[in-house]
């Protein structure tokens, strides 16, 4: 793709100085360094950067949720998708519900808290897409307990799929868009991840998800050499099997105290996650973008 940026005009109408590897043309900087390959620039629309034709993803928890909604959001962009999750029936449910869509998604059966199957993951997610472009680090769990009440096992569940299975996917996955030279990985943290839950009954998920906004920073940091964005999106109250949204005892606290006086649906998630993954968001990296529909600014 060729990536342009709009200049103003140069005094006395003289062509402003331009950065290494740009070239002039007209109003815009054409950044000739960041060419695509020819036999991908079909992939890569000028007309709408949101267009994820001729791109590959992977989404792990892929397969319910969160997950499902993002895997099809990628898809009906264009990108051709590969969902992993535990339960092959699961995956299968919803690769017959994408084909009646009109889409295909190839199903992958792993458990990503283990490492081996991480690295099988990979593979196979390579062998059946040729390449990896987008990563969706989605997979994640929850338990609901009091803090004083948390056994030892259940904040290790939760830390070991939602911090280390990412960091471990992420690094599986990443050797491959290093070896490519771009990619795109989208992290899901939480707003619980910036702000205090009312009623506060999740402690280890919630410091699972800071974890996750800072090891999104720092892969940014680490990783921009090689072409690699890093990304996370922060939702808020979402009605899926993991969040009791409808749950009369937190009305108060989770539709009540919000601004926008209500829930989301994992389809309104969903676009956040395909634009951090897009070309439309080629100059962002290293940032979280929080959709909880102002729930966190009050």
């Amino acid at each position: 793709m060729v990536v342009t940026t709009a200049v103003g005009a140069a005094r006395g109408g003289r062509t402003p100085r331009l950065p290494a590897g740009c070239v002039y043309a007209g109003r815009y900087l054409v950044d000739a360094v960041h060419r695509a390959d020819p036999a991908q620039e079909g992939a890569r629309s000028m007309t709408s950067p949101f267009d994820l034709t001729g791109r590959t993803a992977l989404v792990t928890g892929g397969n319910q949720g969160l997950g499902r909604a993002f895997a099809f959001g990628l898809a009906e962009a264009g990108a051709r998708v590969a969902i992993v999750g535990r339960s092959a029936e699961r995956n299968a449910r919803v690769a017959a519900e994408a084909a009646d869509a009109g889409l295909d998604f190839v199903t992958i059966t792993a458990d990503i808290t283990d490492g081996e199957q991480v690295a099988r993951m990979t593979e196979e997610a390579m062998t059946a897409l040729g390449r990896i472009d987008v990563l969706v680090n989605n997979a994640g769990t929850c338990h609901h307990r009091d803090a004083f009440d948390v056994p030892d096992r259940e904040w290790d569940d939760v830390f070991d799929l939602n911090v280390r299975a990412l960091w471990k996917t992420s690094t599986a996955v990443g050797t491959h868009m290093r070896d490519a030279g771009s990619g795109s990985i989208v992290n899901i943290g939480s707003m619980s991840g910036l702000i205090v839950n009312r009623p506060q009954w999740q402690p280890a998920y919630n410091a699972s998800k800071a974890a996750v906004h800072h090891l999104t920073k720092s892969l940014a940091v680490e990783w921009a050499k090689y072409g690699i964005r890093v990304n996370a999106v922060a939702p808020g109250y979402v009605k899926t099997e993991m969040a009791p949204v409808d749950s009369p005892e937190f009305r108060r606290y989770w539709i009540e105290d919000a601004p926008q006086q209500r829930f989301a649906l994992p389809e309104e998630i969903a676009p956040s996650v395909v634009f951090l993954a897009s070309d439309a968001a080629s100059f962002i990296t290293g940032s979280v973008l929080v959709a909880d529909g102002g729930y966190s600014a009050v």
